[in-house]
């Protein structure tokens, strides 16, 4: 179907601009633009766009999102600021670590999910902490996410700060943001990985970004690719994991963040050869491992569904009064049932 010059751009936004190189004839004018647009503009929300009207060939509408392209088109692309919905306040027990008027500490449960998204728009910590902290959360830091400095994935666990006025919010994003090179920020991770890294302390110093091959991973990727962010982290092996046999199958590990990228850990042990145990997005190819394992062994890793790893410590400055603020929590009972199966050599 051709553009119907007839009809005219609804919306007032900034259009996208793009021309459609001479080798493009045949594409799909959906698949075309969603290869060329950011992560977070799906071909689903492009294919959506242009049936909305949103979306001008040559510069005239048209809503076929299966419009074949000749090659050399001007197209024209209009995403519309997306309106944020204001979380509800849900009674959801937290394991809180420490609260004053400034801020509240909390324990994540492995799970749960830090801030509404596409999928998750209930049941999440802020929706938790709306509801514990009342109405002092509101606006403090935006509108989906208000207190939330820093996240955690939802499968991990662990420590995690959050703002109740806008001077902690402030003060508490500044910290995160120079990762502990000038200040007290520290940041410590446990995980339990395939295999023993060696050596058995090292440093990963290897940039990431988005994997071209998978739009919900990253990867280590060129220092000089768009859209490619410094990454560093130090590990060290706390002990090897024989899992019932004579050879190590297995680690715990600690890590040290010294940049908060997402997936850091998973992506960097990933790159070294090392995937966490259970990570169902970089450590699937690793399942076979656990054959080499005896059955009752075998069984507890079988059931353990979500990366290992836990966000164990957290250390800051109080960003009201400038106290050192330093936080430890134990991993979770699953966590736990993992490494002792792996470590002991039973499911006990």
């Amino acid at each position: 179907m051709k553009p119907d010059p007839r009809r005219s751009q609804p919306s007032r936004e900034e259009p996208t601009m793009l021309v459609a190189q001479e080798d493009a004839g045949g594409q799909r004018l959906d698949a075309y633009i969603a290869a060329r647009m950011p992560p977070h503009v799906s071909r689903s929300r492009v294919k959506a766009l242009i049936k909305q009207g949103q979306v001008s060939v040559e510069g005239a509408v048209c809503t076929e999102p299966n419009f074949r392209l000749a090659g050399g088109e001007a197209i024209s692309l209009v995403v519309p600021e997306p309106v944020e919905a204001a979380p509800a306040p849900e009674r959801i027990e937290l394991d809180i670590l420490h609260e004053d008027s400034h801020l509240i500490v909390v324990n994540k449960a492995p799970g749960m999910v830090v801030h509404p998204a596409v999928g998750n728009w209930t049941g999440t910590l802020v929706n938790a902490l709306l509801h514990h902290c009342g109405g002092t959360l509101a606006g403090i830091g935006g509108v989906r996410r208000p207190g939330i400095v820093h996240r955690l994935d939802k499968d991990t666990s662990g420590i995690l700060v959050a703002a109740k006025t806008d001077e902690a919010h402030t003060g508490l994003s500044e910290q995160f943001a120079d990762h502990g090179r000038s200040g007290a920020l520290e940041r410590q991770y446990q995980a339990i990985v395939w295999g023993v890294p060696e050596p058995r302390t090292g440093r990963i110093d290897a940039p990431i970004g988005r994997s071209p091959s998978n739009r919900l991973k990253q990867a280590v990727v060129d220092g000089l690719r768009p859209g490619a962010r410094d990454a560093v982290t130090l590990y060290r092996v706390t002990r090897p994991l024989a899992g019932g046999g004579g050879e190590p199958v297995a680690a715990l590990i600690e890590c040290d963040l010294q940049t908060g990228r997402t997936h850091q850990i998973r992506v960097h042990m990933t790159h070294i050869g090392h995937p966490l145990v259970g990570d169902p997005l970089y450590g699937a190819h690793f399942t076979t491992k656990a054959n080499r394992l005896d059955q009752p062994i075998r069984r507890v890793v079988g059931a353990f569904r979500r990366q290992a790893l836990h966000a164990g410590l957290l250390a800051f400055d109080h960003p009201a009064t400038g106290a050192a603020m330093r936080f430890v929590a134990p991993p979770p009972a699953d966590f736990c049932e993992l490494l002792d199966a792996l470590d002991r050599g039973d499911s006990r």
